[in-house]
């Protein structure tokens, strides 16, 4: 029965996200990260790499491939708030890069810059784009994503949908490094299918599976993959409008292509506001100690902001609620900081 319920998540990610027929979906351990860290150790090496950052969870997969696995690597980096030239890469290399930079509020405008001619793998981190955000299958050959993000739910698991050129990778080439049992997806040089029918490594807790296999199903129920975007969409437009009519706070992505529609990230521009740092955290506590948002300080290695979450189960109602109160509380912390000056 558990692998039955592992199975039928397997197919419905796929009926939701589209992803095509001959690509394979395994459930990994260990969230997002576990599926990258997976994904990396096993395929890469092969060919250099170009490593693209342009926040911290990125920086993350920098750090594990150039100190830890130590290939051959060229590093592109964007500082938060603006993005990678991506034409500028080399695709006969491996590359490796977030689709959705859940710290920075910055996304991938479109895949179109990626050649389907391409000798190398691309490797996408899209933990905070899947269900809310257009991922163009031929595109992609490693993608994943963990359960918490657009969806909800519990993140102890992460999804691993590898192309058809990425499983011949792992039947073709094998790492000089030792892997550990929780990383091998191949046995005897052939990929381990049952990894991708339901036999996951470390079974997860299958009331997380449960919630996972709701929202897929409540997703199909209100018009599928369009219309878990639209969602996503729409919350993300409300504040993008809010912040259009008030000269105190902006996006922190520069260019309006690159908006996230998921992890929303704003700066205050106020320049009576000194410490942005200690300004922003006073607004994210008085907002939290009304109950009116909770942990919406931007990440610690983020620049000072908000960072507020509109991915496809928030309700657009609800981000309308909580704006006035922004309004509330900016005014108290600038009232108390031009009293203080």
């Amino acid at each position: 029965m558990g692998k039955a319920k592992l199975k039928e998540a397997i197919d419905l990610t796929r009926e939701v996200l589209g992803v095509p027929a001959e690509y394979r979906i395994g459930i990994v351990p260990a969230s997002d990260t576990g599926a990258m860290e997976m994904a990396m150790w096993s395929l890469l090496g092969e060919r250099p790499v170009e490593m693209l950052a342009w926040e911290s969870f990125g920086a993350g997969w920098v750090t594990d491939v150039v100190k830890q696995l130590k290939l051959d690597a060229r590093v592109h980096e964007a500082p938060y708030g603006e993005i990678v030239d991506m034409t500028a890469l080399d695709y006969d290399r491996d590359v490796v890069f977030t689709w959705n930079g859940t710290t920075s509020g910055v996304r991938v405008p479109s895949g179109d810059v990626i050649p389907a001619d391409r000798d190398g793998l691309t490797f996408c981190d899209a933990t905070s784009a899947a269900f809310a955000q257009d991922l163009p299958w031929g595109k992609l050959d490693v993608t994943t994503f963990s359960w918490q993000k657009v969806m909800g739910g519990e993140a102890a698991h992460g999804m691993l949908i590898l192309s058809p050129r990425a499983v011949a990778r792992l039947e073709s080439y094998t790492p000089p490094w030792p892997l550990p049992k929780i990383f091998r997806l191949t046995k005897g040089g052939k990929l381990i299918e049952g990894v991708f029918e339901g036999a996951t490594i470390n079974t997860p807790s299958m009331l997380c599976v449960e919630d996972y296999l709701f929202a897929l199903k409540w997703g199909q129920s209100i018009g599928g993959l369009d219309a878990l975007r639209a969602r996503a969409d729409a919350n993300a437009a409300a504040i993008w409008a809010f912040c259009e009519d008030r000269d105190w706070i902006g996006n922190l992505a520069v260019d309006p292509a690159t908006r996230s529609n998921t992890s929303v990230c704003l700066t205050f521009t106020d320049p009576r506001i000194t410490d942005g740092a200690v300004f922003a955290k006073a607004v994210a506590k008085r907002l939290e100690a009304e109950g009116v948002a909770l942990d919406i300080g931007a990440y610690r290695d983020a620049p000072p902001g908000l960072r507020i979450w509109c991915g496809a189960t928030v309700e657009t109602s609800d981000i309308e609620a909580m704006l006035p109160w922004l309004d509330w509380a900016f005014a108290i912390e600038i009232a108390a900081l031009t009293e203080a000056a």
